[in-house]
């Protein structure tokens, strides 16, 4: 065999293999702008359907059932089932959907916010470089600091969405019965000032960034490893499939800093961080940590 036969031989895996990796590349769909408001309003729209797992104070709570698991008394039910069967049994199917005025008001500030400056950065970011895509750790810095922002926006809405879920969970005589997101805001204006708004907005923003770097950066990192090293191409089976790792990796890297953000915020009282988790750690252990994680994981999964 000839030198030229040689090479052009061993030149051929190379060629097939660069020419995978070039139809692999076409077969991602192309990027698109989106206007800033699409986050918010679809992130609205999922509330409306997991409302009552947001025990929290987002989407399906039971209350909430994550924000009631979070915030139970010690005669309280233990788990997500007997905290729905309880909401039912005393407040009826309405008791789930407690506070989704806040919660729709709490997405269209929150999410409309961290999405539209996420994309807004990524999109400039990838501008800048000529196309290429940013690194992971570049869209976890991305995602950090929208989400803190995001979390400052929101804040007022999301302290009237915790304590509306949580509201029927208390005895008759303790409850707040705010009629709605605004009414909430107004009440709280007058009875415990305007700073009020933006009571536990650090443990708040704090976990709006964990959960906007675990829900955004990793699902650009999922997508992006699923395109990459599997057979998937760019379809809605591989959109779910780092949906789904990224609402896991979500929902675990938040539960800690939820847990302290719904208690803080859940309370008409100022109470530090630091005495709260020594509080929480003595009397429940380290468990406290991921109180309400299920539902939040059915949250954030699907």
């Amino acid at each position: 065999m000839t030198s030229a036969a040689q090479a052009a031989s061993s030149a051929q895996p190379q060629q097939l293999h660069a020419g995978e990796q070039q139809q692999k590349k076409k077969l991602r769909a192309p990027a698109m702008r989106y206007p800033f408001w699409f986050g918010g309003s679809a992130s609205s729209l999922a509330a409306c359907v997991t409302h009552p797992l947001d025990l929290r104070n987002d989407p399906f709570l039971i209350i909430s059932s994550q924000v009631r698991l979070q915030t139970r008394k010690p005669d309280a039910p233990k788990s997500m089932s007997g905290t729905f069967a309880h909401v039912l049994k005393n407040d009826g199917v309405l008791g789930l959907y407690s506070g989704i005025s806040a919660s729709l008001l709490r997405q269209l500030t929150y999410s409309t916010a961290r999405f539209g400056i996420y994309e807004e950065v990524k999109q400039r970011y990838t501008r800048s470089r000529g196309g290429k895509e940013p690194p992971f750790a570049a869209l976890i810095a991305m995602a950090v600091g929208s989400g803190f922002v995001g979390g400052v926006a929101g804040n007022f809405a999301d302290v009237i969405n915790v304590r509306m879920q949580h509201d029927a969970a208390l005895p008759p005589a303790e409850r707040r019965n705010y009629r709605h997101a605004l009414d909430g805001m107004a009440r709280m204006a007058r009875d415990e000032g305007a700073l009020s708004w933006f009571r536990g907005w650090l443990p708040n923003s704090c976990r709006a960034a964990v959960m906007t770097a675990g829900q955004l950066a990793t699902y650009d990192t999922f997508k992006r490893l699923l395109l990459d090293y599997t057979p998937m191409g760019d379809t809605l089976t591989t959109h779910f499939s780092a949906s789904f790792l990224a609402g896991l990796a979500a929902a675990t890297a938040t539960s800690p800093i939820d847990v302290i953000k719904t208690r803080v915020m859940s309370t008409s009282h100022k109470q530090g961080i630091l005495h709260l988790v020594r509080d929480i750690n003595r009397a429940e252990g380290i468990r406290w940590m991921f109180k309400g994680w299920v539902p939040s994981f059915l949250r954030l999964g699907p």
